[in-house]
């Protein structure tokens, strides 16, 4: 491994405050203000599924039950969503893209979960409510704590046929993996 790249790195406290820092240099790079209470989930915008989020942005969820979309070159805050009642456990940038005539063209889309039991899709180029909520089962989940999106097989097809649907997977309180798709 060569130690003389510098790698970037995300980190996040128990705190109000969510951080960027080279390790290398150990240079605080900048903090990006604006939840009220610790920050409990970050993610990179990295196209991991393809065209989603861009790789200028981070999503955060927090125990202000809010979440954020930041803009990393201009350290700004781009959007807050609003509408989970307990604490966004992860935040997830989402493979789906959606077409909406107000904004014009697609516009991609963000979930996040909470302890509220929930599951919520928003569109960042939108400064509407949820696009859709998923509540998971209340007897048995007792909150939803991370999430990821899954390209899987369809059943029946051969690997070399490419043919893959989106799969979303979360963990809950109980100890249960439920797989939507």
């Amino acid at each position: 491994m060569d130690m003389k790249k510098v790698f970037n790195v995300l980190i996040f406290h128990h705190c109000k405050t969510t951080t960027i820092t080279i390790m290398k240099a150990i240079v605080l790079l900048t903090i990006f203000k604006g939840h009220e209470n610790m920050v409990i989930s970050v993610k990179y915008g990295s196209n991991e599924l393809g065209n989603i989020g861009g790789s200028n942005t981070i999503l955060s969820g927090a125990g202000d039950k809010s979440v954020r979309l930041w803009d990393i070159r201009s350290c700004d805050q781009i959007q807050v969503f609003n509408g989970h009642t307990s604490w966004v456990n992860a935040v997830e940038y989402s493979p789906f893209v959606i077409n909406n005539s107000e904004i014009g063209g697609s516009s991609n889309v963000v979930c996040s979960v909470s302890y509220d039991n929930t599951i919520r899709f928003w569109d960042i180029r939108s400064n509407k409510n949820e696009l859709h909520m998923i509540k998971g089962d209340h007897i048995e989940d007792f909150g939803i704590y991370c999430l990821k999106f899954l390209e899987l097989n369809k059943k029946g097809k051969r690997n070399n046929d490419r043919e893959c649907g989106i799969n979303m997977c979360y963990g809950s309180h109980n100890g249960n993996i439920c797989i939507w798709g």
